[in-house]
């Protein structure tokens, strides 16, 4: 297996964003670290650093719905550490409504973060992954995006169901070179998202889900349910689930 020293992760100022940095600091990897809030990005960088002094911990502000800006700091990251060997696609959004109570606002700036502006990262990451001849590109679906669900994450589950199908289909179009692409689809994971965990089936803490995470990536295979049990055994089942029983939950 390939080692991908130098690793770019948007929406890494929180959540698994966050936990996902703290994992491969620790493993010794580069890191360059985008997200909105800079600050916190930056005592993040500065706590990382402390505790690996061998790394490089490089940070940007970055808001991916800017797509310009994302395809700009992408490649002040790639002149910074010199390559980008492996890019996560993780910033997204969890804020959708349910649908015609007027607040089509939240359910657009979900959709359009969690999907055109991850197909904005993809293709800044593809790109440069093409120059260098190599790479590897994950994206951070979910395991909604198996299925239409009601309530406040319909526009959600749409969203990761769009843009894993597109990661697939870049998947599929760089088959025969040496780029690699993974989709992730976590369960619930404990994050900014998923603050209280207590009533989620399956549930897992920020550490042992980002570690899984990290696990599944480093495999560079096509898709992973994350952690693997008990969403890779639900993943057969979820499609064939009645929608009167999915309605409960909406």
């Amino acid at each position: 297996m390939v080692l991908r020293k130098n690793i770019l992760i948007t929406g890494a100022s929180s959540g698994l964003g966050e936990g996902m940095a703290r994992q491969y600091a620790a493993r010794g990897r580069n890191l360059a670290l985008a997200a909105r809030r800079v600050d916190r990005l930056e005592t993040l960088a500065a706590e990382l650093k402390k505790a690996y002094p061998g790394i490089t911990v490089v940070t940007r502000k970055l808001d991916v719905n800017d797509h310009d800006q994302v395809f700009a700091v992408f490649e002040e990251f790639r002149e910074e550490l010199g390559s980008l060997d492996r890019v996560i696609v993780n910033a997204g959004l969890g804020k959708g409504q349910r649908i015609g109570t007027g607040r089509f606002d939240a359910n657009r700036e979900t959709l359009q973060t969690n999907f055109l502006a991850a197909a904005a990262q993809i293709e800044a990451a593809v790109g440069i992954f093409r120059k260098q001849k190599d790479g590897h590109l994950v994206v951070v679906s979910s395991f909604l995006a198996l299925r239409g669900v009601p309530g406040n994450a319909t526009a959600y589950a749409a969203s990761k169901a769009g843009i894993s199908s597109f990661a697939e289909g870049t998947r599929i179009e760089l088959l025969k070179t040496p780029i690699k692409v993974t989709t992730l689809h976590p369960g619930f994971i404990e994050s900014e998202m998923n603050e209280d965990i207590s009533k989620l089936p399956g549930a897992v803490r920020a550490e042992p889900g980002a570690q899984a995470l990290v696990k599944a990536i480093e495999s560079e295979t096509a898709k992973a349910f994350v952690p693997t049990w008990p969403w890779s055994v639900l993943s057969k089942l979820f499609p064939f689930v009645p929608a009167s029983m999915l309605k409960k939950f909406g």
